[in-house]
């Protein structure tokens, strides 16, 4: 993932524009604040199902994506993270742009 992106999550992150770690994600799925989840590529199989379970139930959208959780984590201000949540869609409007000036 390039770092324009990464810049994008972690400007979210400053901005409180999104939830990060698993516990809060999970909690924003459940109270429909959680308009885009993202998980890192190499969580566990169980954090993984229960994301992407909570997430089918509650109608939340959720990508796998191809970064490290401590990646992911660097980019909050983390040391590593395995899933952040997007609760601002003007910031998925951003990520979604710039993924797309990669192509």
């Amino acid at each position: 993932m390039e770092k324009r992106t990464l810049g994008v999550i972690g400007l979210a992150a400053r901005a409180r524009g999104i939830v990060i770690g698993t516990n809060q994600v999970l909690e924003a799925i459940r109270s429909k604040k959680a308009l885009l989840v993202l998980i890192a590529k190499d969580v566990s199989d169980n954090t993984r199902k229960s994301l992407k379970d909570k997430s089918a139930f509650y109608s939340a959208n959720v990508e796998e994506i191809d970064i490290t959780a401590e990646e992911l984590g660097k980019s909050v201000g983390h040391s590593q993270t395995a899933s952040i949540a997007f609760t601002d869609a003007n910031f998925i409007k951003a990520y979604r742009k710039s993924l797309s000036d990669q192509k």
